[in-house]
């Protein structure tokens, strides 16, 4: 049986990825050794990068196809799924809504924004689909591994990822990624990995910049 494009994608970012899986954010989650301080940092950075994947599904939404995947497209944009569980996590990690909507995006965080941003912009919804791909399917991926200590923060994060949170959004994404592969030429192909792989790389770059507390330098 032949390994949808998808798949090929995951096989080559997978260096990138077992990097990603085992980065000292995470190592640190795991242990619930972590600091709150770092973990609010990461929320509110997080929060603010949902608002750029929005924006993105959004920009795609004109190249939709067809209705079918325009109605698809539209769910996706109109119910970010994780944003019910940034509410929980703020009560619990003791942020509040106008701290989140005041901050402003880290250097690494503003420019992933920006890649997906302009892809969204200027390329085709397979690449746009590609570019989004890997923040849901990491994170999903993440649900299978994850295994820490009760924490009254820690926990309620990591179980919407253990339970599966993101199946179906990591579904839908590879469904237009490879929808898009069937029907695109060598250069559509192209555009989709490389779009796919600088995401990946976005994403290690994001728990680092996470565990570190990235700043802007001046």
């Amino acid at each position: 049986m032949t390994e949808s494009f998808s798949e090929q994608l995951r096989q080559e970012a997978e260096p990138v990825w077992e990097q990603i899986f085992h980065n000292p954010f995470l190592n640190d989650i795991a242990d619930a050794s972590l600091s709150l301080e770092n973990f609010r940092y990461y929320l509110t950075q997080d929060y603010l990068y949902l608002e750029g994947f929005a924006r993105a599904v959004a920009l795609a939404l004109a190249k939709a196809p067809d209705s079918s995947t325009l109605e698809s497209l539209a769910h996706r944009v109109l119910t970010p799924v994780e944003r019910p569980l940034h509410h929980r996590l703020m009560e619990a990690a003791g942020l509040t809504l106008e701290e989140l909507q005041a901050a402003i995006p880290s250097p690494t965080n503003l420019a992933y924004i920006n890649h997906m941003v302009r892809t969204a912009s200027e390329e085709g919804l397979g690449a746009t689909a590609a570019a989004l791909l890997p923040c849901p399917w990491t994170y999903h991926l993440l649900g299978e591994r994850l295994n820490i200590p009760e924490h009254p923060v820690y926990s309620l994060w990591t179980s919407f990822y253990t339970e599966g949170g993101l199946e179906a959004s990591v579904a839908a994404w590879r469904s237009y990624v490879d929808t898009e592969a069937s029907q695109a030429g060598p250069r559509g192909r192209e555009s989709m990995r490389r779009a796919f792989i600088t995401s990946s790389r976005y994403e290690w770059m994001f728990w680092r910049m996470a565990y570190q507390m990235e700043t802007w330098p001046v």
